[in-house]
């Protein structure tokens, strides 16, 4: 086991838990490692205080409690206290870096190698020559996130075999220039064993054994029953390492708003015994002053609460802001410099054009605390939280930890902006021939994704939702080129939860400076032009007419949960987006070139 520390002011707290949590694998200067579990990670974060989030993970991973803390901080001040995180070498078989003599023209051959095979972290041959190693850049692998080194001398041979026992050397052989895995060959010298890593990447093949289960980010002895054909990674690949992330804005305390308005006019509701007689209390003037921006489910269910006769119920992470966020008050929350959420709304006023008949309601957001924190891990594929922002409990990720007490989290304090829709236009919108006609485009695209991934949980997350997605990612590119910071520094939250209302709320994204320069509090200020110019944009793609005549449904070009969605128009940088640029159809949004009708957006006018 090898301690790596990350150097002062060049890892960020949100890059730990992101991207290089437990389990991934991270290149130094002369081996590479894999991060440890949350035990080998030494005391020194700070606590970061967000009761909603902490009681929604301990519920997903069934424990009684668990804590958020930031990341041990670096300190390479040898008199501080011990900080770090600790990491095991990881993969084990390294290669040469200088190449053998060419058995044939065009091959490049190196010795493949066992880290016990090492002397002070070189290789030495029969020839006394000691050879400087790099590790091996291909590992085994399965989706439920255990990993483990590759049984060359297993695979070379296709079958068990005495060669290691012996000691015969094996070879990486390259035989070609374009780095294929159809040209790169491993070989026993034997002279009687040799196989492509073409074969290994064939899942049916099963040419790499079965998974045992192994975790060594948590130490010895760790493995669990797993059997799932193990699979071929590349360690520096995209897909090698997904956090499993699930965040909250930290909000005012709504039950306690509910619970001090009902207190206020508790004369006139004591003696309400169903939804009915509570709508009829609420024409009184005084009630309905006390009430206002409370609905009636929760009002109600707070009175039966005070009778004993129920509980409130425990809110998704998405109703409860969005509950918040649609509150008809002109203020919410506390406008301090120590607060952590502060929203004023927006006068109908300002913003009242023809093409926002369907908003509702906008709302700048001057301070805004958002909560992240890490669950888990998967690997090849990635696993997002569902439309209501809770983790998918049939999505199997690996543990960070033997015994989880404490999670990794970072907060991201900044700004943003709200935009409420209409629940009546878009139940219209939904209602109309065409708009049913491409839902059922979009889900054959993703019939077809579903049936490639047969363990996945994942489901469709409906039109409003689609369409919510698509018209947030064109906001953001339009939100851009005036705000002051890149797309890449604004993150979205989409809201459709048919029961509560619709909404997209864009954020900074970054957890320093950059996230406090009020550029999206002032791009608020003048939300229909930024909209006006963002459908204005989304009308044609460079791509058109390829793009705008995607069929989600082609086995050619395999993007299954894509509609009229490409990176010429829709698709953003994967950290903004909350679905990893999934579920996206410009269709849904705007007029595109085959003219579906499908659009939500009616095409501003040129002197509206």
């Amino acid at each position: 086991m090898s301690k790596s520390k990350k150097p002062q002011g060049e890892i960020r707290q949100s890059q730990v838990v992101t991207t290089f949590g437990p389990g991934a694998m991270v290149d130094l200067p002369n081996h590479a490692v894999l991060i440890g579990g949350l035990e080998f990670w030494l005391p020194g974060g700070d606590l970061v205080p967000e009761p909603r989030l902490s009681k929604k993970l301990a519920q997903v991973l069934g424990v009684g409690g668990v804590d958020l803390r930031t990341p041990p901080p670096a300190d390479d001040d040898p008199s501080a206290p011990l900080t770090g995180i600790n990491a095991f070498q990881f993969p084990e078989w390294f290669i040469t870096q200088d190449i053998e003599s060419e058995t044939r023209p065009g091959m490049r051959t190196r010795l493949l190698v066992h880290r016990k095979a090492l002397t002070k972290g070189k290789f030495v041959d029969r020839d006394r020559k000691r050879r400087p190693v790099v590790p091996v850049r291909f590992v085994r692998a399965c989706r439920a996130g255990h990993i483990g080194d590759v049984d060359w001398y297993v695979f070379a041979h296709n079958g068990q075999t005495d060669c290691a026992k012996q000691q015969r050397q094996l070879y990486l052989d390259e035989r070609g220039t374009s780095g294929d895995l159809t040209e790169v060959w491993v070989r026993c010298e034997c002279g009687r064993a040799e196989r492509s890593m073409a074969q290994a990447a064939i899942i049916e093949n099963r040419a790499l054994g079965s998974c045992d289960g192994a975790r060594p980010w948590l130490g010895s002895f760790t493995k669990e029953p797993c059997g799932e054909p193990s699979r071929l990674l590349i360690r520096s690949a995209s897909n090698a390492y997904f956090s499993q992330l699930m965040s909250v804005i930290s909000l005012p305390d709504r039950d306690d708003v509910v619970r001090r308005a009902v207190d206020a006019v508790w004369t006139f509701l004591e003696v309400v015994e169903d939804i009915d007689q509570l709508k009829y209390e609420r024409r009184k003037s005084a009630v309905k002053m006390a009430l206002e921006g409370i609905s009636d489910e929760e009002v109600f269910a707070d009175i039966l609460a005070r009778r004993g006769l129920g509980v409130p119920g425990d809110k998704s992470v998405k109703v409860a802001e969005l509950e918040t966020l649609m509150a008809s008050k002109e203020e919410v929350g506390e406008d301090r410099p120590e607060g952590v959420f502060y929203a004023r709304s927006l006068p109908k006023q300002a913003w009242d054009r023809p093409w926002m008949n369907s908003v509702e309601r906008v709302v700048l957001v001057h301070r805004l605390r958002e909560v992240v924190a890490q669950v888990g891990f998967t690997r090849f594929e990635s696993a997002a939280p569902d439309i209501e922002g809770e983790l998918d409990m049939g999505v199997r990720s690996a543990s960070l930890a033997r015994e989880i007490s404490w999670l990794p989290a970072f907060e991201n304090r900044g700004e943003g902006v709200f935009i409420q829709f209409s629940t009546k236009a878009i139940q219209d919108w939904m209602a109309r021939p065409q708009v049913q006609k491409r839902g059922l485009y979009l889900a054959s695209g993703f019939k077809m994704w579903s049936k490639e991934h047969d363990r996945g949980a994942r489901d469709f997350p409906g039109l409003p939702y689609v369409m919510l997605h698509s018209f947030s990612h064109m906001l953001i590119a339009a939100v851009a080129l005036s705000c002051g910071y890149p797309a890449s520094s604004i993150r979205e939250r989409i809201y459709a939860i048919p029961n509560v209302g619709y909404g997209v709320l864009l954020m900074t994204g970054t957890s320093d400076a950059e996230g406090t320069l009020g550029g999206l509090v002032q791009v608020g200020r003048r939300i229909h032009e930024t909209i006006r110019n963002a459908i204005d944009m989304g009308v044609l793609c460079s791509n058109d007419p390829v793009c705008a005549q995607h069929d989600p449904a082609s086995s050619h070009e395999r993007r299954f949960l894509h509609g009229a969605a490409c990176h010429g128009c829709l698709l953003i940088s994967e950290p903004s987006c909350e679905q990893r640029n999934d579920f996206l159809d410009r269709a849904l949004v705007v007029r595109t070139v085959p003219d579906l009708g499908a659009e939500f957006f009616s095409e501003p006018t040129a002197n509206a």
